[in-house]
């Protein structure tokens, strides 16, 4: 399949929107934080070999290795198009590099990906409704974060939804960029919302979740990528590590197109 006729697959009313991607570790510790940097590397990498501007807007170090969080902007042709069905909880299997006993550690790490919104979109924010701390930047991110002291945090108090951005030289430069992103996030839970009311009502079984694991990466024994969705695998998991994602891309739009066709459902 094509380029072109792989966009052929995105319809949706946000697909050719740039993408803010979350990446986050589960639970256990450095394990889990080596493996989101794993991921944080290969969607920065898999955008910048399609042509894409990435920049880093949050990156924080894990204590030992790894990351505790990232936030990344891509801008490009279609990129939340493509990189909406990336959304979930991604495994690891791997003999870890931080076991004395060379142990196999199963990690998680979850990836959110929602649709950079234009400020003509209605979403109103109130001063009462946001508490916005400044402080300074963890650092990292190698070349790609600024170190400064003007770093923003921002929640949104009715929902709980925070978000941060560091990479701007200026506290009013991240304050702006933080709350283009918290009206991006805010559209994109209403509009979560109102899909799941909708596949209620009408009877829909089998949609995706947040917390929904979508695709193994296994190191050792074997080495084997695989989606759960599609059941798509590749062999070559450095080659995928290293942001060779299409395939992956290509399988999870087709079976997402194939499951929104009239009188399927799962």
């Amino acid at each position: 399949m094509t380029g072109i006729e792989l966009d052929t697959l995105l319809t949706g009313e946000h697909d050719a929107s740039d993408a803010i991607v979350e990446i986050h570790p589960g639970a256990g510790g450095t394990e889990s934080q080596d493996w989101a940097e794993m991921l944080y590397r290969m969607y920065y990498r898999w955008a910048e070999g399609r042509g894409f501007t990435v920049e880093t807007l949050y990156y924080q170090n894990g204590e030992e290795a790894g990351i505790k969080s990232a936030t990344l902007e891509i801008k490009g042709e279609n990129v939340y198009g493509y990189l909406k069905v990336e959304r979930g909880v991604h495994r690891l299997v791997r003999i870890s590099p931080f076991d004395a006993q060379a142990r196999r550690h199963t990690s998680f790490a979850s990836l959110d990906v929602i649709p950079v919104i234009q400020d003509d979109i209605d979403i109103v924010l109130e001063d009462k409704e946001l508490r916005v701390d400044t402080y300074r930047s963890s650092g990292a991110g190698g070349q790609h974060v600024n170190v400064t002291n003007s770093a923003v945090r921002i929640t949104h108090l009715p929902t709980n939804t925070v978000v941060t951005c560091q990479n701007e030289r200026s506290y009013h430069r991240n304050k702006e960029v933080a709350l283009q992103v918290l009206k991006a996030k805010l559209f994109d839970k209403a509009r979560q919302e109102a899909d799941a009311k909708m596949a209620q009502e009408v009877g829909i079984k089998g949609k995706i979740e947040w917390g929904s694991q979508i695709r193994s990466y296994v190191l050792a024994p074997y080495r084997m990528v695989k989606d759960h969705r599609t059941g798509f695998e590749i062999g070559a998991t450095d080659r995928v590590l290293d942001g060779d994602l299409d395939g992956f891309i290509r399988s999870a739009l087709m079976h997402r197109r194939e499951q929104e066709m009239p009188g399927k459902s799962s």
